[in-house]
């Protein structure tokens, strides 16, 4: 299997091939597994359709999660300057967009090869309830990595343009030969093919075949990334269907345990708990190759960008909120608490979430594999997402329930929240910035409104659904806070957001970059070897490009470990 992965990936990655013998080997099978063609083998197959490397690294420094600590500041490299940036990327590492490329084509191609092989031993022995299943985790598999590409590589979705904008290219058969022609699908085009998986999918998902199902598209798995696929679709009574069928009747029984996240007195602990499997509210685990443990731990290595102790005050984790229990949420209202480091070139202040692992290669000389696990798809997402998709509707009680429900499972204290609250909370702060002929410039910097900018029709400024979108994108930026996911709201609501420098004291001192709402760089440059071998690439305002081989990059221990000040 894994000698087809890395010729897939060299063929999508648009490289020349140097092989003998083309023939003989096309002719053969392409590793030297035996053919997949039992229950069991496709199951192992579909093991490999989830991605090795995930994107949450490479958006959570693309968003407005982190800020630049100064010149000073030696805790960085070239691959984060770039992406913090908003360069297009020349750096190779395990989290490039190159990786995530190259890691979601492949778990595409397992998806695929699974698909051809249970149609095969359907038509040999017939059909079985777990071969039904397996197809459709199959289709869910592929449906799910597409979309991470196009939300990654492409501009987002809208109804008015996604027709001409360009996409990502949508594979939907195993690769077979060796210089394929490679054109892109508009974004529409994309999410129709998606669409397509879903419906086919969605009615056969099941569990009878899983060993681990939260490591699979189990059904609940499946029902969560379909309500966030139709709502980021503009398709919001989709978004509400799916989003019942996750959390029933009863929701608050379905959400992440947070309580016992925080009884956990250690950052290694609470971070197993975060991301354990017997957590109902993790619905859909993965594990890959990430520094996102290191990056968002207890150590100075890449502290140049960080959620700072300013942005938590001002924006997200400790600012003011509408549910906050008094004019600002508190470290003590949190079930499990927020830390804050200070030190010499160290500023930060986050959850112990995501865990920091190391997988050796050779202990004695100290060098392996940084690896984390990320749960992909939690309740706590999805009752956020029904809230969206109800505000969408004007069904605002509807809303302040789920964001009230999400409210009691992060926090110990916190405000209940009504349609009428969140329009007077929010009607009596400024936005964080303002626009000036058609430059965006630092009026207010720190508040937790921000200008809503969407390509979908909201209503005006100071209305009550204008409030309450700010309320529930809020909301998600703290439960999804170092997930990665911030990026995506950033890009669906068009938020304008700085590059800005912070001085000794850990306020903004300069802002030397702004990404505005119709900026180019939202959509993450394609790699320069699929660019070469004639892929369409991104538009960009000047001639940034990208160069990078990927591998799988050992790394090097780190315990440079930091202060903390509870």
């Amino acid at each position: 299997m894994k000698q087809y992965m890395n010729i897939f990936r060299a063929l999508l990655l648009g490289g020349m091939l140097s092989l003998s013998g083309c023939d003989d080997f096309l002719d053969t099978m392409p590793d030297n597994r035996t053919e997949i063609d039992t229950e069991e083998k496709v199951e192992f197959l579909l093991v490999s359709a989830g991605p090795e490397a995930g994107y949450q690294f490479l958006t959570e420094y693309l968003s407005d999660n982190v800020d630049d600590a100064g010149d000073s500041n030696p805790n960085t490299d070239l691959f984060l300057d770039q992406v913090y940036t908003w360069t297009d990327v020349t750096e190779s590492n395990n989290e490039s967009p190159e990786s995530v490329w190259q890691a979601s084509y492949s778990a595409i191609a397992a998806a695929n090869q699974a698909l051809v092989s249970i149609d095969e031993i359907i038509s040999r022995t017939g059909e079985t309830k777990a071969l039904v299943e397996a197809r459709a985790e199959a289709l869910m598999c592929r449906a799910y990595n597409h979309f991470v590409l196009v939300n990654v590589f492409a501009l987002h979705y809208n109804s008015k343009t996604a027709n001409s904008t360009p996409g990502i290219t949508y594979m939907e058969a195993p690769e077979t030969t060796l210089q394929p022609n490679y054109v892109r699908n508009t974004v529409a085009d994309v999410y129709a093919k998606i669409d397509a998986d879903l419906q086919a999918a969605l009615p056969n998902v099941g569990t009878s075949y899983m060993t681990v199902p939260k490591y699979h598209f189990n059904e609940v798995a499946s029902y969560a990334f379909a309500a966030r696929f139709y709502l980021y679709y503009e398709k919001y009574d989709e978004a509400i269907k799916w989003a019942d069928k996750v959390l029933g009747s009863v929701p608050q029984s379905m959400m992440k345990s947070y309580e016992a996240v925080g009884r956990e007195s250690s950052r290694e602990a609470q971070g197993n708990v975060y991301i354990s499997a017997t957590d109902k509210g993790n619905l859909l685990l993965a594990t890959g190759y990430s520094s996102m443990g290191l990056a968002f731990g207890p150590y100075y290595s890449y502290k140049r960008y960080t959620h700072s102790s300013y942005l938590a005050s001002s924006e997200d984790c400790v600012a003011a909120h509408p549910w906050a229990a008094g004019s600002t949420v508190k470290q003590s209202d949190y079930y499990a608490t927020p830390r804050s480091y200070s030190a010499t070139n160290l500023n930060a202040y986050i959850f112990w979430r995501l865990p920091y692992l190391f997988e050796y290669s050779d202990p004695v000389a100290g060098v392996g594999f940084r690896r984390s696990v990320f749960p992909l798809l939690t309740t706590q997402e999805v009752i956020l997402n029904r809230a969206e998709a109800y505000i969408m509707k004007k069904q605002y009680d509807k809303a302040c329930d789920d964001i009230n429900i999400w409210a009691a499972s992060q926090y110990k204290n916190y405000t209940v929240v009504t349609p009428e609250y969140v329009k007077e909370f929010y009607s009596s702060r400024a936005y964080a910035y303002d626009s000036e002929a058609g430059v965006a410039k630092a009026s207010n910097m720190g508040s937790t409104k921000k200008h809503l900018n969407p390509a979908f029709a909201i209503e005006e400024e100071g209305s009550v659904q204008e409030s309450m979108l700010q309320c529930v994108i809020n909301a998600r930026r703290v439960e999804m806070l170092q997930c990665g996911n911030r990026w995506f709201d950033i890009k669906r609501f068009g938020i304008e957001i700085p590059r800005r420098r912070l001085a000794s004291n850990g306020m903004p001192e300069e802002c030397y970059d702004w990404l505005l709402k119709d900026d180019p760089r939202r959509a993450v440059q394609i790699p320069k070897k699929v660019m070469d071998a004639g892929y369409e690439p991104n538009k960009r305002l000047g001639n940034q490009t990208s160069s990078n081989v990927v591998e799988v990059v050992e790394e090097t221990t780190v315990d440079n470990t930091a202060t903390i000040n509870d």
